[in-house]
Formats: C-alpha cells, sequence, structure tokens
C-alpha cells in the first residue's frame, strides 16, 4: 500500500458515532481515506464542471408537502426489467473498490444482500465478478465496458451470464476520460496493485501505431470506440436483458430505445466523461420525454440523499444509482457502512414520500417539486 490508500484514520469495526444521515459519510471522508486517493474519487473530470453541476441542481428544486394524504399502506416497490426489487436504490458500478477498504466490492456485495439492495459489479472492480456474485444477493446487474477486441467483450458477457447476473449495463459515454486536475495536484497515482480483477488476461492488447499525422485521441484512443454495430452485435450475443449507461441527448434514448435495448441509465458518468456536460438531473425530464412514461429509466449522478432520489424520481427516474457515497461509507465501516448509509437514505425517502403525500414511488410526479426560492443575501 502506497501513500495513496493509506488513510487517515483506519476504519472503524462499527458504525460512525456521529453518522445521523447517509451524507454525513461523506463528511467523514477526509478520516478514512488518504487526501490524494479522496481527490480522485470525489473529483470529476478537467476542472469538476460537471461533477459539481450535478450536486448544485438538486438545490434548485423544492419539495410540495402535501396534506391529510393516506400514506398508511405505503412501500417503496418497484419492478425494473421483470425483476422485483424492494426499494429503488441501487449500488452504482464503481471502479478499484480497493481504494476505499481492502474488501472492496465483496463488502458492498454483502450491503446489497443484507439491504434488498440491487447492485451493479464494475468491470473495473478490485475482486472478481464471480466472487461479487456469490455474495450480492439477487438483484444483481453487470456493468460492461466494451474491450478493444470483441473475444475479451465476449468472455467478459459469458462470465456475467455463467456467474448469475440479470443484466447487462454498458456504458457507452466513457471511451475517453480527461484527468481529473485536481488529482492530478494532489498527486495521486492508481496504485500498482490496483488491477481490474475481471481483465486479467486481457491486459496485453495492443496499442495503436500512430502515423506521424494520427491524433493520439481520434486515431489513438479512439480507434477502438463502441459504435452502433458495436451495441447491435452485443445484443445477438447474450439473453440477458441489455441496458445502456451514459445517455443524455433525447434522440440518443429514442435510438436506443427502437434499437431494443431494454432500459437506459441518464448519466454523465458522474462527471468524469465531458467537462461541460449537463448534470444528469437536467437532461432527465428530456430523456423522459423522448422514451415515454412506461419504458424503464434509471438516474445516475450527484444522489446523495433520500430527498435528492425522490427528486430524480419525480423528474421521471424509476430508480437511482449511488456512487460516490457508497465508497465514503465503505471506507468509514466497510460493508456495515454501506448497508447502514443504504438503511439511512431509504429512510430518508420514506420522509419525503409520506410528507408529500405519495404512498407508492408511481405516485411521485412531477407536480411534487417546484424551484426553490433563492436564497437571501
Amino acid at each position: 500500500m502506497n501513500a495513496n490508500q493509506h488513510p487517515a484514520t483506519p476504519p472503524p469495526a462499527a458504525i460512525p458515532a456521529d453518522v445521523h444521515c447517509a451524507q454525513d459519510y461523506e463528511t467523514l471522508a477526509p478520516r478514512y481515506i488518504a487526501a490524494p486517493t479522496l481527490a480522485y474519487i470525489a473529483g470529476g473530470s478537467g476542472r469538476g464542471v460537471t461533477a459539481a453541476a450535478n450536486l448544485a441542481a438538486f438545490s434548485d428544486l423544492a419539495i410540495v408537502p402535501r396534506l391529510l394524504r393516506d400514506v398508511s399502506m405505503g412501500h417503496t416497490r418497484r419492478v425494473l426489467g421483470a425483476q422485483p426489487f424492494e426499494h429503488p436504490l441501487l449500488l452504482a458500478p464503481v471502479a478499484h473498490q480497493k481504494l476505499a477498504h481492502a474488501e472492496g466490492e465483496l463488502a458492498c456485495a454483502r450491503a446489497a444482500q443484507a439491504t434488498d439492495s440491487g447492485i451493479v459489479c464494475s468491470t473495473l472492480s478490485s475482486h472478481r465478478l464471480e466472487d461479487i456474485s456469490r455474495l450480492a444477493g439477487p438483484r444483481r446487474w453487470f456493468q460492461l465496458y466494451f474491450q478493444p477486441g470483441r473475444n475479451a467483450t465476449l468472455d467478459l458477457l459469458r462470465r456475467a451470464e455463467d456467474a448469475g447476473f440479470g443484466a447487462i449495463v454498458v456504458t457507452l459515454d466513457a471511451a475517453v476520460q480527461a484527468a481529473s486536475l485536481d488529482a492530478l495536484q494532489a498527486g495521486f497515482r492508481l496504485p500498482a496493485d490496483c488491477v481490474a480483477a475481471n481483465l486479467r488476461g486481457h491486459e496485453n492488447l495492443s496499442s495503436p501505431v500512430l502515423a506521424g499525422n494520427d491524433s493520439r485521441i481520434f486515431q489513438g484512443l479512439m480507434r477502438d470506440a463502441p459504435t452502433w454495430r458495436d451495441l447491435d452485435w452485443l445484443m445477438t450475443q447474450s439473453h440477458l436483458p441489455v441496458w445502456v449507461k451514459g445517455v443524455l441527448h433525447p434522440q440518443d434514448a429514442r435510438d436506443l430505445q427502437q434499437r431494443g435495448v431494454a432500459g437506459l441509465v441518464v448519466s454523465n458518468h458522474g462527471g468524469r466523461g465531458l467537462d461541460g456536460a449537463p448534470a444528469s438531473l437536467r437532461a432527465l425530464p428530456g430523456v423522459r420525454a423522448a422514451v415515454g412514461a412506461s419504458f424503464s429509466l434509471l438516474f445516475d449522478g450527484g444522489i446523495r440523499s433520500g430527498t435528492d432520489a425522490f427528486k430524480a424520481l419525480a423528474l421521471g427516474a424509476d430508480a437511482v444509482l449511488i456512487g460516490r457515497l457508497q465508497l465514503y461509507a465503505l471506507a468509514a465501516a466497510g460493508a456495515l457502512g454501506v448497508a447502514h448509509m443504504l438503511k439511512l437514505m431509504r429512510e430518508e425517502l420514506e420522509v419525503c414520500m409520506a410528507l408529500a403525500g405519495c404512498p407508492t414511488l408511481d405516485d411521485i410526479g412531477g407536480d411534487a417539486l417546484m424551484p426553490a426560492a433563492p436564497l437571501l443575501p
């Protein structure tokens, strides 16, 4: 373990006493994650404009309380695809989770099972997808990055099917990622022992040879970026439903829907893709309008509380993914911390639903929101 990884304080064996809401885990993160690593986890690409916009978008909306509504039969159940979920809070696919805790994705898998939560396992996980699947419970999906060679992509797909994952979530918005300037300035470097366990045996694919006038981006990094042909091929190769993550443009959403994907994830990759892209929350209503009311949509980007989840659901999401907060809770208390964070966030969502007069997720709509009043100077 190098200086990037040494936490300021070893993680406790119990829930920290000063955690009272889900977002408290973010407040505690500097205590348990070394500064360079925290800069990498917390930062977006470039100057972090989009990562900051994801958070700011939630503060522009207020939730409208309603009176005299009977919510005594309320619940948070939802069906995604054909699979029942007890609540709409899923653990997002986050790479290299050993940066936050030695058990990494295995701890998050245990937390998902303990809290009846969905989990999406990353291609770039620190542990093998088979090991994660065995611990994750029934609501487990696999996030897929296209690999430079189709054989490697197909190998990941077959392994995910054999391991019992219920869906494939293919990420299409991260063929090129600009470095986080905050992480670079903090001196972060990915440790040598922080490897993608699922890609062992596929690491030695040759890099493109560039001619003198070739671009390092267009003819280099983007040479093997997936196209519509690759997506069409993938959908013929798997019996699992295929979701697409990274959708912001309504026309892309319509095209993907017509292509036959099972659902979409409205996401800007947590601000780690194009710096300057819109906040995911701002893109969500346009994508929902493009695909209609019944098509499955997940949301990813800036969720820190049950209140945030409520707002995303009100704007058209069927469920939300929790990314960075998952790592903060993992660093603070391992599997117990992630499970506690999910429990707190679910209760926060239920409070919002109850006070807004929404006994079920289907009752949450745009009329539950209004613009937030600007703060007085």
